[in-house]
């Protein structure tokens, strides 16, 4: 297999179920996959090429495994990440608990890694509001006292997910392509991961 440039390292954190992988399909492949849901094993790496400019830049996006047990693993994961997207689902209030475990975990690793907060399945939510777990205020209210960007997104509808891509692109124009890493780029290949 060949080696494949990577601009900027972009990892998905949460806990498990809430929605990292469906995220990355719809933001990657414009897809919601139905079927039975199977959890994230380690990681996944998907790479996603955005027009920045005159230049094409390459996402190497890593989604990792939510649950508890690979919570070490996850670790070598988000190392030398340039953002993050740290997941809660709207629907469960722990979710969110464990999306400021992440956050804490990379202001303590990573600290020039952007961060970006990532509510999801809002489709559930605006089809019911008494489903709705975490308030949009409280959420937003956390996002400023972090300085990361908040979403809320819904991978089944598409709705918001194209934000990310804009928020991208402008942290990627305002920083000459500098999310924050300190290497210029990233080769990955299946036998050599950086």
């Amino acid at each position: 297999m060949s080696a494949m440039r990577v601009d900027a390292k972009v990892v998905m954190l949460g806990k498990e179920s809430v929605g990292k992988t469906s995220l990355v399909e719809r933001y990657v492949h414009h897809r919601f996959l139905v079927g039975p849901y199977q959890n994230t094993i380690g990681a996944a790496f998907v790479a996603k090429p955005i027009q920045v400019g005159e230049k094409v830049i390459t996402l190497g996006i890593w989604d990792t495994a939510g649950s508890e047990r690979y919570e070490a693993m996850s670790r070598i994961y988000y190392r030398g990440a340039r953002a993050a997207i740290v997941c809660y689902d709207l629907t469960d209030s722990s979710s969110f608990q464990r999306a400021r475990f992440w956050v804490k975990e990379l202001q303590n690793c990573e600290e020039h890694c952007k961060i970006y907060l990532c509510g999801t399945k809002n489709d559930l939510v605006e089809g019911d509001r008494s489903l709705r777990q975490i308030d949009y205020h409280d959420a937003q209210d956390f996002a400023e006292e972090i300085g990361a960007q908040h979403f809320e997104t819904s991978s089944k509808t598409g709705n918001n997910v194209g934000e990310f891509h804009v928020a991208f692109f402008v942290a990627a124009e305002e920083t000459g392509v500098d999310l924050g890493q300190k290497k210029d780029s990233y080769f990955y290949s299946c036998c050599h991961n950086n």
